[in-house]
């Protein structure tokens, strides 16, 4: 069976510390065909600050040594997750025109500058308030990502901030009134080509991407990848499988992977 994660994370990440090799020898022993690396690239820092250069030797070092070990064993394209690359243009195109580069993931991590430019993990979400509040934010500047496709080829991780909202609320935040936003980042994604991402955060958001991708194929988008936003071996590759009955059951027929910035289409069986 073809089994690809698309979305992952090693050592030349801030947030892991596990050598490509290791996340390599995983994918091998999970039974994955593709394993694409997609470390971080933020142009605003965890707090806020500009970073807007990027240095690639860690990551060709990395690279060297997977595919010296498991170059023959495993699809092994070059990724990045790419984060705030619509705010500073001239930057990100310099980063990306990395020779080998096949597969960008276009992500907000931060609130705008406006606001602080906070990585929204660190935001305070006691209240209900304070969770629309960030979502409002995040979903303006994920508008203004999907309208630069140039810095993507797929929208990353469309819900992010669900993910650290887990407070003791009334009703739990809802993506019913971001509905128009997230249907007209698919529409841009899908008019320009481009693809977006089920991200399956280590098998624990599935259910969830059903609303996301039914407005995807009604915005007439068809490229999709699938990844587990691991960090570390042990949860590689959760949820690639149930994410492609999920693609399914929403009327796919193809699941994405990434050569060279283009995607090949890969028949779901």
């Amino acid at each position: 069976m073809f089994l690809a994660d698309c979305h992952t994370h090693s050592v030349c990440s801030p947030d892991s510390n596990v050598p490509m090799v290791q996340m390599a020898q995983k994918a091998v022993e999970y039974g994955l065909t593709n394993l694409t690396l997609t470390d971080h690239c933020d142009l605003l820092s965890i707090e806020g600050e500009r970073e807007l250069t990027y240095d690639w030797n860690p990551v060709l070092q990395e690279r060297k040594k997977m595919l010296d070990a498991f170059g023959t064993k495993l699809d092994l394209p070059m990724g990045i997750e790419f984060g705030m690359g619509f705010l500073f243009p001239e930057a990100a195109q310099v980063i990306l025109n990395q020779p080998g580069l096949d597969f960008v993931i276009g992500s907000a991590h931060n609130l705008s500058e406006e606001a602080g430019g906070r990585d929204f993990f660190l935001l305070d979400y006691e209240t209900l308030d304070n969770c629309y509040a960030a979502l409002d934010n995040y979903f303006q500047s994920m508008l203004k990502l999907a309208s630069m496709p140039e810095f993507y080829d797929v929208v990353g991780h469309i819900i992010y901030p669900l993910r650290y909202m887990n407070g003791d609320y009334p009703t739990p935040p809802s993506m019913d009134r971001y509905k128009d936003q997230i249907y007209e980042i698919c529409r841009r994604a899908a008019e320009a080509g481009r693809g977006i991402e089920i991200n399956t955060w280590k098998g624990q958001t599935l259910a969830e991407w059903g609303p996301v991708l039914d407005l995807y194929r009604q915005a007439g988008g068809e490229i999709v990848t699938v990844g587990s936003d691991a960090h570390a071996p042990a949860p590689l590759g959760r949820g690639v499988k149930e994410a492609y009955q999920l693609l399914q059951d929403h009327g796919f027929r193809y699941v994405a992977v990434y050569h060279e910035r283009k995607p090949e289409m890969i028949r779901l069986k």
